[in-house]
């Protein structure tokens, strides 16, 4: 009987250490087949595009196919699904932005996928600052003026939005609270149904991705105020930040990073995660995203995750502020 106990010990002890050296080997070994980034937009869009930039250079980086599954729907909470329910073996990974990680939950706390506890973050990839854009008619030439007036004529000026709870709406709300002013929220259906009314004089003002607004500002349509990041964008540098015209420390970006499925090894992340901070140095990457007026970045998984904890906190404070609701 003791022998037979023995034995099975000893059993239970080789067992372990093959588990146990299951995650090393995978790891030094990673990536051997193709990876997969899950993206929640639909083909063609820009976030679309961006991943598809990111795929390539990484396949190059990586030595194996990097292939775009697009899912889009529900919020981006289709593909977040997937890439939860996946293996956490780094070959899925999701197209993660501010809709998914932070905008989402501030919006819908109650939804059935939590990016702080069902993902595990890689890194940050890109940023995407909005302009503000005003009619020509707005008698302000800067930030300051645009605040001012504002003041002097409360419920006068409006802005418009892509609709209810878009990125551009919560960028008008936080852009009302920090200024101090009342302007009137007027949703749309999406930033292109927006702008000829805009160019038109029927709102006064929006904040509106670069591709989308620099055509009709260098047209002259269309007068740009400001870009809503932290720092001058590389795609527009001749235009100031919101911080440096009037409203200190003011910054709404859109962006983008990599997730994996909670429970990926360390190890595979750290390799992933290295293979962000690569490419955001390549020139050539660089300058195909200046066309799409976005800006690399990177992280470490440690601050992509600090990033979004505190994106749904401010999110989640303007949402309750602004009383933002959502069908």
């Amino acid at each position: 009987m003791k022998r037979k106990f023995i034995k099975t010990i000893a059993s239970l002890a080789m067992t372990a250490a093959v588990f146990g050296a299951a995650n090393p080997v995978s790891a030094q070994t990673f990536p051997d087949k193709p990876i997969r980034i899950v993206v929640p937009f639909a083909a063609g869009g820009s976030s679309d595009l961006l991943a598809r930039s990111v795929a390539r250079f990484m396949s190059d980086g990586l030595k194996v196919p990097v292939i775009v599954d697009n899912r889009p729907g529900a919020g981006g909470v289709i593909a977040m699904d997937a890439v939860a329910h996946a293996a956490p073996d780094g070959y899925t990974v999701l197209f993660a932005t501010n809709g998914t990680h932070s905008i989402g939950p501030a919006l819908y706390p109650a939804r059935k996928i939590d990016p702080l506890k069902d993902l595990a973050p890689i890194g940050l990839l890109h940023t995407l600052p909005n302009i503000l854009l005003v009619n020509p008619g707005v008698p302000a030439k800067n930030v300051s003026e645009l605040i001012a007036y504002a003041k002097a004529n409360p419920g006068k000026l409006n802005f418009a939005s892509a609709g209810n709870g878009s990125a551009s709406h919560l960028f008008g709300e936080l852009f009302k609270i920090s200024a101090g002013i009342d302007i009137v929220h007027v949703p749309y259906k999406g930033g292109g149904a927006a702008m000829p009314d805009l160019m038109a004089g029927q709102v006064s003002m929006m904040l509106e991705t670069i591709p989308n607004a620099i055509p009709h500002v260098r047209s002259g349509k269309l007068n740009a105020l400001a870009v809503t990041s932290g720092k001058r964008s590389s795609a527009a540098p001749e235009i100031p930040t919101v911080a440096e015209s009037g409203i200190p420390g003011f910054d709404a970006s859109s962006w983008t990073g990599l997730s994996a499925p909670a429970g990926t090894p360390k190890a595979i992340i750290s390799i992933l995660n290295a293979e962000t901070v690569r490419i955001a140095r390549i020139p050539a990457y660089l300058d195909t995203l200046k066309t799409m007026g976005t800006d690399a970045t990177s992280s470490t998984p440690e601050a992509f995750d600090a990033y979004t904890r505190k994106d749904i906190a401010k999110w989640t404070a303007v949402v309750k502020k602004a009383n933002v609701r959502v069908e």
